[in-house]
């Protein structure tokens, strides 16, 4: 049950919410179908600090 970023076509909002497999995402704004699921990043902590997924590979190769 992994929680989803979505943005609404219908009203512009940005939200997250929950599913529960194929279940219809609901805009909390104004309820429309209308939304889709954005690409979304994770972050973690490691020794206290938190990292974002965003950050690099991790392969200590510079990418730029």
């Amino acid at each position: 049950m992994p929680i989803y970023e979505y943005h609404c076509a219908a009203c512009g909002s940005d939200f997250e919410t929950l599913v529960f497999g194929q279940a219809t995402v609901l805009c909390p704004s104004c309820e429309s179908a209308e939304s889709t699921r954005r690409l979304s990043l994770f972050g973690f902590r490691s020794g206290g600090t938190f990292v974002a997924s965003a950050g690099g590979c991790g392969c200590g190769a510079s990418h730029g």
